[in-house]
């Protein structure tokens, strides 16, 4: 099942909806310096026409690279009869799931979503920590639906897309309008869609919601206080990399009960 975001103009919810995002989308068209972000799509799109490429239909389900990637615990064989899942050690499964995507709609929507909000964010808080928190998203997304639904196969983007929304909450909440205040209201319509709509991994965007959040708050907070220390970003850095870390061995205490000695 894949994990899907939505941009509020996609979800039949017209008039109020559009205007929370009309400043959003003309900010991230004026944004040109988005190199991470501009990378990070390159990359979805790169894997996705791998997924065709080795036999996985218009889906991709059935192509090696998926099965290879694919985020689920254990418990579960691959075409050739191998036991696969994080509970098997495939760690790098917690990361390469966030490239993998369920077709091209559910492509599509990722990319949009990570070129609108990734663009933003990127140029308020630079490339290389855009990246940091974007991966560190990812793995939290992961961890999330794991706990919640460790038997679901579950791929995309937008674990790590909701960890772009809950840094630019935080960051709102302070005063720095990155997504010109709309961050809470795209938050709230897109967790009431994983919600309402089925093949949603809710638990991958509350986790990534969350990882991205604590991300914002480590580069603010500590920042603060690394910065009286002569030393401003390592602090913020040093604690995103934790929360990181704890997604890590989250994951691995839920999936550890999965485990089959072949």
């Amino acid at each position: 099942a894949p994990v899907g975001i939505r941009c509020p103009e996609h979800s039949g919810r017209a008039q109020g909806v559009q205007r929370v995002t009309r400043g959003v989308q003309r900010a991230a068209f004026e944004g040109v310096g988005a190199k991470v972000t501009r990378a990070l799509i390159a990359l979805n799109v790169a894997v996705y026409v791998a997924e065709l490429a080795t036999g996985g239909g218009v889906n991709g389900v059935h192509s090696t690279i998926y099965e290879k990637g694919v985020l689920i615990a254990g418990h579960t064989v691959d075409t050739h009869g191998h036991l696969i899942g994080v509970a098997q050690g495939d760690y790098w499964r917690l990361i390469t799931a966030a490239f993998l995507h369920y077709g091209p709609f559910h492509l599509l929507l990722n990319m949009v979503a990570l070129y609108w909000f990734g663009s933003l964010l990127e140029e308020r808080i630079g490339s290389g920590k855009f990246l940091l928190l974007y991966l560190v998203s990812g793995l939290a997304g992961s961890a999330g639906a794991l706990l919640l639904d460790p038997l679901k196969p579950t791929v995309g983007a937008s674990g790590a897309i909701f960890g772009i929304l809950g840094a630019a909450l935080i960051l709102e909440r302070q005063g720095s309008y990155v997504l010109g205040g709309s961050a809470m209201g795209l938050i709230v319509i897109n967790l009431a869609l994983s919600f309402v709509l089925s093949g949603i991994s809710i638990g991958g965007h509350i986790g990534g919601l969350i990882g991205g959040a604590l991300c914002a708050l480590g580069l603010t907070r500590l920042g603060r206080v690394g910065a009286a220390y002569g030393r401003p970003g390592l602090a913020g850095i040093a604690s995103m990399v934790l929360v990181g870390v704890a997604s890590i061995l989250i994951a691995y205490w839920k999936a550890k009960g999965y485990e089959i000695h072949a």
